[in-house]
């Protein structure tokens, strides 16, 4: 029996995975809160745009993993997609060093008692969602991305005239 158990665990989890990667249609919510910098967001910022939404905590090894693919995007797509990470349940100084450590130059808001987590339906971290020019959720990424496919998506997202 604890055989079976340690065979339907992963397969579990791989379905879980599997189900919560790729096409959505929900509504986004509206995101606005303190960046880890100072400064502001507002639905004002990315109304209108194609968006990158990336759910990440400090302590989250593979937030740590895929932060440099989100990065590599965000110097490639950045002049056409709206990036926005959003930290949550993390301790500010320890996002701060995070972003400043592995170099991420688009903004994260703080989001410490997890208010989003219900809205976005959060299952784990990291979590991506794309978000069209309507405010509609168009895929969703539970875990780490792979950087091509996300590359491929915002590019049909942007279509032939970015």
């Amino acid at each position: 029996m604890d055989g079976m158990r340690r065979l339907l665990l992963p397969a579990a989890l791989v379905l879980l995975v599997a189900c919560a990667r790729g096409p959505a249609s929900d509504s986004f919510p509206k995101l606005e809160g303190s960046t880890l910098d100072g400064g502001k967001i507002t639905q004002a910022d990315y109304r209108g745009k194609v968006m990158l939404v990336n759910a990440w905590a400090s302590w989250c090894n593979p937030c740590r993993r895929e932060m440099p693919a989100l990065q590599r995007l965000h110097q490639r797509f950045g002049a056409r997609v709206y990036f926005l990470g959003v930290n949550e349940r993390d301790n500010h100084a320890s996002a701060v060093a995070f972003v400043r450590h592995l170099g991420v130059t688009y903004p994260s808001i703080e989001d410490p008692a997890g208010a989003w987590a219900d809205d976005f339906g959060w299952v784990g971290l990291p979590d991506t969602y794309l978000v069209d020019r309507a405010g509609t959720i168009r895929y969703r990424i539970a875990g780490l991305i792979d950087e091509r496919e996300v590359a491929g998506l915002l590019e049909k997202m942007l279509g032939p005239t970015g």
